[in-house]
């Protein structure tokens, strides 16, 4: 699961870069500051929080709610 969540990290950074959402402009901000390896981990861990509030509460995800 953990190298599912890289892997899908890592192929939402062109995308969330130039992403306007509250996620993209966390993701910039991080950007910014980290290394690209640093940000990558950190995008999987809030990914998997993600999956995991989705799972537990049975609602549909919807990005404009995500808390950052």
């Amino acid at each position: 699961m953990r190298i599912l969540l890289m892997h899908g990290a890592r192929s939402a950074l062109p995308g969330l870069a130039k992403s306007k959402t509250r996620l993209g402009t966390w993701f910039r901000a991080l950007l910014e500051r980290s290394k690209r390896y640093v940000v990558v981990v950190s995008l999987a861990n809030k990914l998997a929080r993600i999956v995991w509030a989705v799972t537990r509460s049975g609602n549909a995800f919807d990005v404009r709610v995500v808390a950052v």
